[in-house]
Formats: C-alpha cells, sequence, structure tokens
C-alpha cells in the first residue's frame, strides 16, 4: 500500500500509514511529577518508530492529564532537530470533572484557545500540525469554532483542522461554517468494533443490526477526503496476545484466526490486525497505542502484508459472529 493513497498524504509527507499514539506515554493520570525513565522510554518508542518510517504523531490534551504532551516535549526540548521530521496532532474539548461541573464537552473559544496554546507549550512546539475536536460538544456553535479556527490558524498555531468521534451529519454541520476544511476524523473502527462495516452491508435488511455507527460517515469521509483515523486499531491486545478464556467463542475463534494468519504471511499478529485495516479502500490510518518497543516493530510490518480478500472476510465474519446476510 502506498502511503500517498491516505487522504492526508495530500497535506503532509506520511512515510508509514501508522500513527504512533501517546496517550499511555505520559506515566500515570494522576499529579505526580514525570520520572525520568518515563521521558526516556519515549524516547526509545520514538526512535522504534521512526527507525520503521513512522512520522505521524497523534496526542491529547488530556492524557495522563496533559503529561502524555509533556513528556513528547521533553523529547523535542532535548532533540529539537526532530520537530521537522515529525507530524504533530493533538485533541482538546474534553474536560474532566472539576469544582465548576462534571465531566463534559466544551467547544468555546476560550476553552479551544486555552487549550491550544497549553499544548503548544507542553508540547515545546510553535505550531500544531492539526487539531481535532475531541468528542462532539452537544452546546457547540459553529460560528464560534468557526471563528476560533480562523484566528489559530491566522496566527500560524495551527496549520490544519479535524475531528474526532464525529458522524457526517455533524460533520457537514461544522464544515458547513468553517473556512478550512476538516482533514481528519478518528474514530474506533477495528476488527472488534465491526458496527462501522455492518452499517453497511445490513442496509435493507430487517434482520440487520442496530448500530451505533452512523450510515454513511464513511462514504461521506472518503468524498470529502477526509482521512479516517482509527483508535483502537489493536483492539487493546485481545487478538494480539491478551489472554482470550473470558472471550466469547467467536471471538476466541478470532484470535486464533489472527495467529493462524500471522504464520501463514510471515508477520506479527498486530500487522494483521493493522493490514486488515489498510485492506479497506477508505485507506484508514491506524493508530496504535502500544508502549511496548517490540510491538512498536511489530506494527511497522504491516503495509507490507497484502491480505487476500477471502482472508479479509474470514476475519471480518469471524469477529462479527455470524454469517452475512
Amino acid at each position: 500500500m502506498s502511503e500517498k493513497s491516505l487522504p492526508i498524504a495530500q497535506h503532509f509527507p506520511i512515510t508509514n500509514p501508522i500513527t504512533l499514539g501517546c496517550m499511555w506515554f505520559g506515566g500515570t493520570w494522576d499529579g505526580d511529577t514525570i520520572e525520568p525513565s518515563t521521558v526516556a522510554h519515549m524516547h526509545q518508542a520514538l526512535d522504534a518508530a521512526m527507525d520503521a518510517g513512522i512520522n505521524f504523531i497523534d496526542h491529547a490534551d488530556i492524557y495522563a492529564l496533559g503529561k502524555a504532551e509533556e513528556v513528547f516535549g521533553r523529547v523535542l526540548q532535548e532533540r529539537p532537530e526532530l520537530r521537522d521530521k515529525l507530524i504533530l496532532q493533538t485533541k482538546c474539548g474534553i474536560r474532566f470533572k472539576d469544582d465548576a461541573g462534571p465531566g463534559r464537552y466544551d467547544f468555546s473559544a476560550d476553552w479551544i484557545t486555552q487549550s491550544v496554546e497549553n499544548s503548544l507549550r507542553r508540547l515545546h512546539t510553535e505550531q500544531l500540525d492539526i487539531l481535532l475536536l475531541h468528542r462532539p460538544d452537544p452546546l457547540m456553535q459553529p460560528e464560534e469554532v468557526a471563528e476560533v479556527f480562523s484566528s489559530l490558524h491566522a496566527s500560524g498555531k495551527v496549520k490544519h483542522f479535524g475531528i474526532s468521534n464525529m458522524h457526517r451529519f455533524q460533520i457537514e454541520f461544522l464544515q458547513a461554517h468553517l473556512s478550512q476544511p476538516l482533514i481528519a476524523n478518528q474514530l474506533e473502527v477495528n476488527l472488534n468494533r465491526t458496527d462501522w462495516l455492518d452499517e453497511g452491508v445490513t442496509a435493507g435488511d430487517p434482520q440487520g443490526l442496530t448500530s451505533n455507527f452512523n450510515s454513511g460517515t464513511l462514504e461521506y469521509c472518503r468524498m470529502h477526503n477526509i482521512q479516517i483515523q482509527s483508535w483502537g486499531s489493536l483492539c487493546m491486545g485481545q487478538f494480539s496476545g491478551k489472554p482470550v478464556n473470558d472471550l466469547p467463542a467467536h471471538k476466541q475463534q478470532t484470535a486464533a484466526l489472527v495467529a493462524q494468519f500471522a504464520e501463514a504471511y510471515g508477520c506479527s499478529r498486530e500487522a494483521i490486525l493493522l493490514a486488515w485495516l489498510l485492506k479497506h479502500p477508505a485507506n484508514i490510518q491506524p493508530v496504535i497505542g502500544t508502549t511496548n518497543i517490540d510491538r512498536i516493530k511489530a506494527c511497522s510490518e504491516a503495509p507490507k502484508v497484502q491480505l487476500s480478500r477471502e482472508d479479509w472476510y474470514a476475519l471480518y465474519v469471524s469477529s462479527r459472529g455470524q454469517a452475512l446476510p
């Protein structure tokens, strides 16, 4: 698979379709100080990723309460020459419970601006390559979002914008008010959660599954060159090493099938999971959340694995737990 087939590659020099997700690189999710070993591990993981051609990095302001960005920022502070070699993406819009209110979402101009300023400071960079709105805010005022996006873009603080966990109607509504195109949508699409496929293949079927994945989202993103990014792409390890005894029978069967195909294709089980995503014509960009150096290297094999149509469907049908209609 050529990296140029990724829709987002029209904006950035993507050297590998795999993205290194940094959710778990900040240490503990509390107010504890950052240990030197945590920063050292981030150095090692980034080196492993870059050695494999992975240059796209995914963050969010909430990861480890901001410490994930701070850890990565210390790496860039110590090795500033890396910044121009990397594509930095982060997210904002989720607020934790505090004295002012419960856990909530916030797309207000003040919060977005504050979040960007904090991310830039923690990451030790002057510009974010991509800013994603993390989860839909029911109180969103699209005109207000448009104004703050324009300001952040004009000031050079954010190069491009996108969204996460939004369906096609939310994207279309927001985009109608924006001057900048939304270039990415990060969603939970993987072999374990197949509703993103089920909503299409069960269309018109009275026995069809009820899906949380809104109809037409994949097609809308493809038609408008919005890169679909996959969070949870490794299925939390349940098909690539975690014990499966507590899983339903069809999920255990799927884990066995992944292992079988890994042996047949001469690659890791992680590579099979990602190759399954890469096979889809939407040219999905998998975000891997592992902090394990060996697993990062294992994931990097995925672009070289070309699953057959039959093997792709075998994994899909196995994971959904029933034959196609």
